[in-house]
């Protein structure tokens, strides 16, 4: 008899359980000794904030909480009421024995992003949790890795390209043949009767995560994908489920490693495969003909710079992914949240549409000076990343033992200690909509909840680290011009051939928007609208 068949043959249910019960207790035991080090090393250096209470061991009720709220869609309310809990606009939280700190305190985002750029990070954490998706990109990494990665996506973003809008109507155009159909055509060629999509219901925001890839996947691989042109696109409904298992990934905490990630591998598939036939096709190119690509306007894309600093595959592989989850993605629920505002908001509209006709007229293609000119434009965008930011929450983690600048003490004024490998989170969402950070409501300006782009006027604009849609410091938005300039060009090319939009959200959500906060912040149950056509005068 084998010693393994002796071993099993004495198992018992009583063993069985003795042992469990044993590695739970020693577990329970080195996370009672963890936690009191590191409170004795914080009551060592300083304050720490207000603390959420858990009811639960371990703190899994707040974990359950986070993972609950996020399936519905009710992060907005839970994140507001942890700092009502706390009395305080940064607490601590403990999950799964993880310290956690949270903050809406302008001052303490200042610091994480700017002021103490170098004690705060992505950690490598972020980056094990995030490789599989994002890989050793802009949005994984730090110090040199990250800065190397900035500097090859940087030439894609200068004026010169930015401003080079050729590409934006041509799917501007497809665009206007989608709304017409009442969603995605089933074939380029399809014809489509331009005026019966007069007045006909869609859902705007599917329309514009398509154009969004569409031109995103031409800008950056020099050919569009042509998800308008086709009703099931196989990479974009792979790139939604991977951001969505992501997104649990990543609130999962502690608990990450568990959670199922089949669907995820399926899809990560067919996201690669899709990047590395556009990445090989690179690479067919010599240096010489790479060269002159990156010279010709006409043949000039993101891909075809890249491949002139690396052949690595890796590399070119983890940029793409990550600067296509940036142009698809923050652009379209942006545009998909200034439709659902603006079709509230019919006097809001026939100012932008006025100022729109004033300067570039019923016909004619906007250039980028055009834009830039349009300051009720600007507004409206403004006003909508305000109230909807693109990331609504992001965290950071401590690269070594630091301190915030406010939270700790009895008023909340005091220096918070942050220990080395502390997760910091903060939310955009919850912090630009803080009524304190505003003029007191008055028939001057609107209560900051609300959608009302007349606010950003000469008589206010928010202080600094009070607005930030595009993060700030080193790490802001590399690409936030192209963004602006996207969604602008958009604006204002359909509202020089629309100038009603009716909205049919209320039967939906009952005028209370469902904010979608995975990755990005999305309209979760789209944007339910009929456009309606300008009479010719």
């Amino acid at each position: 008899m084998g010693l393994a068949q002796q071993i099993v043959e004495h198992i018992t249910v009583k063993s069985t359980l003795l042992v469990v019960s044993q590695i739970v207790l020693v577990f329970v035991a080195y996370q009672v000794l963890c936690i009191a080090w590191e409170n004795i090393k914080i009551s060592r250096q300083g304050l720490r904030p207000p603390k959420l209470p858990s009811r639960v061991p371990l703190g899994l009720d707040t974990l359950y909480m986070t993972m609950s709220n996020m399936k519905q869609h009710t992060n907005l309310e839970y994140w507001r009421w942890i700092f009502d809990q706390t009395k305080s606009a940064t607490a601590e939280m403990r999950v799964v024995g993880r310290r956690i700190v949270f903050t809406i305190d302008p001052e303490n985002i200042k610091a994480l992003l700017a002021t103490q750029f170098a004690d705060f990070g992505k950690g490598e954490l972020f980056h094990r949790e995030w490789k599989d998706f994002l890989g050793d990109s802009i949005f994984t990494t730090d110090g040199d890795l990250w800065h190397g990665s900035r500097q090859l996506i940087r030439p894609q973003f200068i004026k010169d390209r930015v401003s080079d809008l050729h590409i934006l109507e041509t799917h501007t155009q497809v665009l206007f043949r989608a709304i017409a159909n009442g969603g995605a055509l089933n074939g380029e060629d399809q014809h489509v009767d331009m005026a019966a999509g007069n007045g006909k219901p869609l859902d705007i925001s599917d329309l514009f995560f398509r154009f969004t890839l569409d031109a995103a996947t031409d800008f950056l691989l020099g050919k569009d994908i042509k998800s308008l042109c086709t009703p099931r696109q196989e990479f974009a409904e792979a790139f939604a489920v991977v951001q969505q298992v992501q997104s649990i990934i990543t609130r999962a905490g502690p608990l990450a490693p568990w959670v199922p990630r089949k669907a995820f591998w399926k899809s990560m598939k067919i996201v690669n495969e899709f990047v590395n036939q556009y990445i090989e096709r690179a690479l067919r190119l010599s240096p010489a003909e790479l060269a002159s690509k990156t010279k010709a306007d006409s043949g000039y894309t993101f891909l075809h710079e890249l491949a002139t600093f690396t052949r690595d595959r890796k590399v070119l592989r983890d940029q793409l992914v990550a600067v296509l989850l940036a142009g698809r993605d923050t652009t379209a629920c942006t545009l998909s949240w200034t439709i659902y505002e603006l079709a509230r908001h019919p006097e809001t509209l026939a100012k932008l549409r006025a100022e729109i006709l004033s300067v570039v007229g019923p016909d004619r293609a906007p250039t980028y000076s055009d834009l830039k000119s349009m300051k009720y434009l600007q507004n409206v965008m403004n006003e909508t990343l305000r109230v909807y930011p693109v990331v609504p929450f992001n965290v950071r983690l401590a690269l070594k033992d630091t301190t915030l600048p406010r939270g700790g003490g009895p008023d909340g004024t005091q220096p918070v200690v942050v220990l080395k490998d502390t997760p910091v989170g903060y939310s955009t969402l919850v912090m630009q909509r803080r009524p304190e950070l505003y003029p007191p409501t008055s028939d001057t300006f609107t209560d900051p909840e609300l959608f009302d782009p007349d606010r950003w006027s000469a008589q206010w604009q928010p202080k600094p680290w009070q607005y930030i849609p595009f993060n700030g410091g080193p790490r802001i938005c590399i690409g936030q011009q192209f963004a602006l300039t996207e969604m602008g060009y958009v604006l204002t090319r359909l509202f020089q051939r629309y100038d009603r939009v009716v909205s049919y959200m209320g039967d939906v959500d009952g005028g209370r928007p469902t904010l979608k906060s995975e990755i990005v912040l999305a309209p979760g149950d789209g944007v339910k609208v009929a456009f309606f056509e300008a009479k010719s005068e």
